[in-house]
Order: structure tokens, then C-alpha cells, then sequence
């Protein structure tokens, strides 16, 4: 082009970062560009939440008026950010790599309570604008306050700064764009499949006239398909739930091994409860539908629902079946107990590791009151772990999130081989995360329970049948056989083999915690 591109962007220090983004860009392909800042009612009016202001598109409006009217070449947007339709005459052009979508909690490091779910005080206040993390939130910590909080990212930093708030919720993407310092604060990331994300969070749109071809086929240069391609399915269910930016909805896709998986969360409210729905397929046709059809007001869902351990009253896997009225049938099928009543603690003077692979194993080992003579890393094998050590007054350095031992081996192998670890744990483990270690890994294994499988297991009669381990398996199917109809869903792809081996059918949860398994009844 032979002529000055004019880039509309409205002021914050987010959206100018995110315009000269895209004039660099256009500079490295030889086009020449400038910004012209643009105020927005959403940068206007700070004195209400999004649910309270009139019509859609509070930060986008002005900059497509001043589109259409020929004033600017481009408007640059936080995709999260346009209605899911554009004005007549206008098009999305490009989209921009997708920034790590997580979400981060800020939290003033005074009021930090590592015993407590997210890390904040029990009844703390959290600042957040937005019903979907109002929803998602409360859903993991009913006890906390959530206030309003308006303003650019530094703005609402500043307010944490200032003890207006206990904690806040912000985008990652805002933070890294801006290389924000956050040493001042303790941060808890929530990766996109546990805290699901606003639809297409993290990237950025380039929208231009329709008519002007010569700059479309320009910024085709800058053109990701495939983050389009997700995006399209994220913003094609908000769509059809008719939702803005104050509907409590997250919906977060992306490609993993050559499969789409889409996980999303809605409820009707920010106080109230959300649903969480999770689909793998190969292709994006229909799965849209699939999405809203399992949201669906009058879609039935199973009365009983049988899971091979105890559940406690504010569970997230009982609350979430209990608002749909699921009746709960929850027993193990197996007891626990300890091997060892004492351990000498000069065992752990030269251990740099300690992994849990079970929160029985994390409950057994603490009761032996281990002292550490030097500060020793922690890793543990999923979020039911990781909660029962938060419990005894330790971070998890890593947590293994996947069903496929293997792969959490493998995760857990870059960060410690050849170092010392200690592995308490079953009297006869598995040991499928030693067995992915290197050779110069030191590992000793710690003996701190073992499993007895109760006798005259009591047969269900419950739509849905949740097994914990293999050994819960083993005590059910000892004296019982599934009924007619009855759905399975396993926690773990070694509880998943025991099926494999009986030649049962059975759905395996995207994360072997309650989260993940509410999502696969929900599913059902």
C-alpha cells in the first residue's frame, strides 16, 4: 500500500500495547501505520458493572463507528471483547496468536492461607468485573466475597496495592503483554481447563470495511487460521447462548493431538453454581450444537449416581449433582491403613523431592510429623493431593494433571531427574512415575498405608457408576456385575485398564479430580 494506514485503538495501556503490536507488525511487511486513540462508554462509565450497562460491545462500539465512517483503516480489539456479530459493512480480517489464556489470582501476600483452595483467607475479598469468574469462583470458594472492580490492568493492580481488596482476578495475557512485575503479590495460576476462560480470551482481532480488499488480502500476513478456526467455535457458542460480556460463560477450545477439545462453563447467574460440559472430536462440526443441546433446560439427567468413595457435604462433585437434584450414593469400598507409626526423620536430610501419588499417601506421611532439616520440593498427582497437602501447610512445586500417569511422569522426570525423591505411598505401588525417572535419579520408596478391600461388597442400583482406583474396582466386581443400562466412569487410566480387562465400556473424565468428574456425568 502506498498510503499511511490509520490504527483506531482506545487509550488503556493494554490496548495501545496491543495497536502498536499490530503497526510493528505491519511494519515488518513494509506498511506504514499510526494510532488514533479513541474513548469507548466501557472506558467512560467506571461506576457500573457490564451486567448494568445498555447494549453490547462496550469497548468496541466507538472504534466501529469511526470504521464505518472512514476515520480509521483498522480497529484493533481484545477478541473477548466484539459481539459476536458484526455491524454491516465491517469484518474481522485477522486474528493475532492466542496469548496462554489462564487466568491469574493476585493476592496481597498478608492474607495468604495456604490451607484454603486458591490460596486466599477464608471470607476474603476478591475484586473481579466479570459474572463468568464470579461463578467459577464462588463454585470453588463459597465462602468469599466478590466486589465490583473496574478499570485498566495497572489501575486494578493499584487498587490490590492499595488493600481495597484481598485478591483480584486478571487475564495472563494483559499481564505478559505489559511485563508487569508481580513480585509484590502472591499469584496463583489458573491454567484454561480448570478456570474455563471468556470466549476467544487471549487474542487479538484486526477489523477493517468490508470493502477495502487491498487491506485484506495485506493482513493476511498476519492471519493465525487455526487460532481462528478455535475461536470461531468458542464465539459460535456464545452466539447461540445469546450472551454478551455479562453472561457467567467460558468456553475454551483448542487442538491437542490431533483431537478438539472444547471445555465450557455457564450458569445463570454470577452467584449461582455453574455447569461444566467437556467434548473431544475430530472435526468441529456440530459440537457447537453439542455444547448448547447439553445446557438445555429440559434435558434429563440420571437420578442416582454411585462413587466408590466418600464425599463430603461441600464437595464440588456433590454440590454440582445435588443443584441438579442427582441422588449421591457415595462408599469405599476399601479402608486404608498405616504401615508405620514412626520413621526416623535423617532420612530426609539429603531429599530434594517428595511426591505423593495419592492424598492417602500425603494424609499417612503427615501423620508421622516429618521434620525437613532443608527446604525439599513438593510434587503430587492431581488436585485431590494437592488439596489434602495445602491441608498439612505446603505448596505443591508440581501437580500432575493428566489421566496418563505416563505423561505426568514425563512432566515431573524435566523437573527432577537427578535429584534425591522420596516416594511415600502404598505398601505395593504401582510406581509408574519412578519407572519414568532417569537412571541418576535417586528414589526411595516409602511404605506409609496399605489397601484392604472390604468383604460382601452391597451391589448398586444406580444410573451412574464412578470407581475411584482399581482396588474399588476389584472389591465391587469380587461379588457384583453391572445392571443393565448402568453408565461407568473411571478416574485414571489404571482404573480405566480393570474395565479394559472385563471388556466394559466406560468414559474417562478430562481431569481425575471432582471438577473433571462432574463434568463426565454432566456428560452422560
Amino acid at each position: 500500500m502506498d498510503r499511511t494506514v490509520i490504527i483506531g485503538t482506545r487509550g488503556s495501556e493494554l490496548a495501545l500495547w496491543q495497536a502498536n503490536f499490530v503497526k510493528d507488525s505491519l511494519a515488518a511487511i513494509n506498511i506504514t501505520a499510526e494510532l488514533k486513540i479513541i474513548k469507548t462508554q466501557g472506558d467512560r462509565i467506571l461506576n457500573l458493572s457490564f451486567d448494568k450497562l445498555e447494549g453490547k460491545g462496550f469497548f468496541t462500539k466507538e472504534l466501529e463507528e469511526e470504521l464505518l465512517a472512514g476515520t480509521i483503516d483498522i480497529a484493533v480489539h481484545s477478541h473477548k471483547d466484539l459481539p459476536t456479530e458484526n455491524p454491516p459493512g465491517l469484518i474481522i480480517a485477522a486474528v493475532s496468536e492466542r496469548e496462554d489464556p489462564a487466568e491469574l489470582l493476585l493476592i496481597l501476600k498478608d492474607v495468604v492461607d495456604v490451607r484454603q483452595k486458591l490460596s486466599v483467607k477464608f471470607g476474603g475479598l476478591v475484586g473481579t468485573s466479570s459474572n463468568r469468574r464470579k461463578a467459577q469462583l464462588l463454585a470453588i470458594r463459597p465462602d468469599l466475597e466478590i466486589d465490583e472492580l473496574r478499570g485498566n490492568v495497572p489501575t486494578r493492580i493499584g487498587k490490590l496495592r492499595d488493600e481495597k481488596y484481598d485478591a483480584i482476578m486478571l487475564a495472563k495475557a494483559g499481564v505478559t503483554r505489559l511485563g508487569i512485575d508481580l513480585s509484590e503479590f502472591h499469584v496463583e495460576e489458573l491454567t484454561a481447563t480448570e478456570f474455563i476462560p471468556a470466549p476467544a480470551q487471549g487474542a487479538l482481532a484486526i477489523q477493517i470495511r468490508e470493502s477495502n480488499t487491498e487491506l485484506y488480502e495485506v493482513l493476511q500476513a498476519l492471519h493465525h487460521p487455526d487460532v481462528a478456526e478455535e475461536l470461531g467455535l468458542e464465539r459460535g457458542v456464545l452466539k447461540m447462548f445469546g450472551g454478551g460480556c455479562h453472561l457467567p460463560l467460558g468456553v475454551y477450545c483448542r487442538k491437542d493431538d490431533g483431537k478438539y477439545q472444547v471445555f465450557t462453563s455457564k450458569a445463570d447467574a454470577g452467584d449461582q453454581f455453574p455447569d461444566r460440559y467437556f467434548i473431544e472430536s475430530d472435526t468441529l462440526d456440530g459440537v457447537a450444537e453439542k455444547i448448547v443441546d447439553r445446557f438445555a433446560k429440559d434435558r434429563k439427567f440420571p437420578a442416582k449416581v454411585f462413587i466408590s468413595r466418600d464425599i463430603s457435604a461441600t464437595s464440588y462433585f456433590r454440590k454440582a449433582l445435588e443443584k441438579h437434584k442427582i441422588e449421591i450414593e457415595a462408599r469405599s469400598l476399601i479402608r486404608t491403613v498405616p504401615v508405620i507409626t514412626k520413621f526416623d526423620s535423617y532420612i530426609l536430610k539429603n531429599i530434594d523431592w517428595v511426591f505423593f501419588t495419592s492424598k492417602n499417601a500425603v494424609e499417612y506421611f503427615f501423620k508421622l510429623s516429618p521434620q525437613f532439616p532443608k527446604k525439599v520440593k513438593f510434587g503430587v498427582m492431581g488436585a485431590g493431593s494437592e488439596d489434602m497437602l495445602r491441608r498439612n501447610g505446603h505448596f505443591a512445586d508440581f501437580v500432575g494433571e493428566s489421566n496418563d500417569t505416563a505423561d505426568v511422569a514425563a512432566d515431573f522426570a524435566a523437573l527432577a531427574n537427578g535429584t534425591t525423591i522420596l516416594f511415600p505411598g502404598a505398601d505395593n505401588p504401582m510406581r509408574s512415575i519412578q519407572q519414568g525417572l532417569s537412571a541418576e535419579t535417586k528414589i526411595i520408596d516409602l511404605p506409609v498405608y496399605e489397601t484392604v478391600l472390604e468383604e460382601e461388597v452391597e451391589p448398586t442400583g444406580a444410573d451412574v457408576v464412578v470407581f475411584t482406583s482399581p482396588s474399588n474396582v476389584e472389591a465391587y466386581f469380587a461379588d457384583n456385575l453391572l445392571e443393565p443400562g448402568q453408565k461407568v466412569i473411571a478416574i485414571g487410566k489404571s482404573t480405566g485398564k480393570k474395565f479394559d480387562e472385563m471388556g466394559v465400556k466406560y468414559t474417562l473424565p478430562f481431569s481425575p479430580d471432582e471438577v473433571g468428574l462432574a463434568e463426565a456425568v454432566f456428560g452422560i
